[in-house]
């Protein structure tokens, strides 16, 4: 088997392959821009890293990702060997263009977020229905709350609420037309400024000092990014050490018309793969509900402290 591995890296397409993929989890149609070559060709590359334990598929609806084994026999090798491979020009060439087609995911997510900002409460009620996101949000808040945070609050549906059980709030959005939207209904809604925060910013990259919130929550927000494991750990700097999160999000699906009409880059989520990112991000995962909502989904509710 070892001997497999040492074959599979030996063709250099395969470990330029590898080279991106140690760092990015990209698609099949990704790859094929970055190299520049055939899909049939590519696919043949893929194949032949992940029989050798080196590769990772990952199935969301039709599209299927690759990234490093990041764990077991192949994960080991990889880290034994890769650092002894120096990246050429065209080895840079490739992660500098991976690298740019990462930022082109978070530009046209902002683009889209600001383009439907004023239809997106209405789009909101589409899936959720009757249910009330807001409410069981707040019933999550521990007592002890002093600043909760909404991150990726879109038009301030949940911080509104958030509003009734803290005494400062912290809104956190990448869209400046959702946060205009946000601000707005605060001003409507004739509440204190004083105690509000909206700041405009990447998750990945939280606007928020170390242990500056008590209380977070990220709602239906993971399925629009690149890297939610980032993002849970960014969160869990932003949190102190009594600190709480909530997250809600879909349950895995294979609705495919998410991707064009809400812009998701997931198709939800397995709950063991939520709990798995909690527990890496430095979480303490206490309780799980899920709820049935429109177009046949599941919401799950995931309540975690910081460990």
């Amino acid at each position: 088997m070892v001997l497999l591995r040492f074959k599979a890296l030996s063709d250099a397409t395969r470990l330029r392959l590898m080279h991106i993929l140690l760092h990015y989890e990209l698609s099949v149609n990704e790859l094929v821009t970055i190299l520049g070559m055939g899909q049939s060709r590519i696919s043949r590359h893929l194949k032949i890293l992940t029989e050798a334990g080196l590769l990772t598929s990952r199935r969301d609806g039709l599209w299927v990702f690759y990234s490093s084994s990041a764990q077991g026999v192949g994960h080991d090798f990889l880290q034994a060997v890769m650092p002894f491979v120096h990246p050429d020009t065209v080895m840079m060439a490739d992660a500098a263009a991976a690298e740019r087609m990462l930022e082109d995911r978070a530009s046209k997510t902002r683009q889209f977020f600001n383009s439907i900002a004023e239809n997106w409460d209405e789009l909101n009620s589409e899936i959720l229905g009757p249910f009330d996101l807001p409410g069981a949000v707040c019933e999550r808040v521990p007592a002890s709350c002093v600043t909760a945070a909404d991150l990726g609050c879109g038009t301030g549906t949940v911080l509104a609420r958030l509003f009734s059980q803290c005494e400062k709030v912290i809104g956190v959005d990448g869209s400046a037309r959702m946060l205009d939207l946000c601000r707005r209904r605060f001003r409507e809604e004739s509440i204190a400024e004083d105690r509000l925060s909206l700041r405009i910013g990447e998750l990945a990259h939280l606007p928020l000092c170390d242990r500056e919130a008590d209380f977070a929550c990220i709602n239906l927000v993971l399925h629009h990014l690149s890297d939610p494991l980032v993002v849970l750990r960014e969160t869990r700097r932003i949190l102190s050490r009594q600190g709480a999160l909530v997250v809600a999000d879909f349950l895995q699906h294979d609705d495919e018309t998410m991707r064009t009409r809400y812009g998701d880059l997931w198709l939800g989520f397995p709950r063991e793969t939520l709990a798995a990112w909690l527990d890496e991000a430095g979480f303490v995962l206490r309780k799980t509900d899920s709820r049935s909502v429109g177009r046949g989904l599941t919401l799950l509710l995931m309540t975690a402290t910081v460990a």
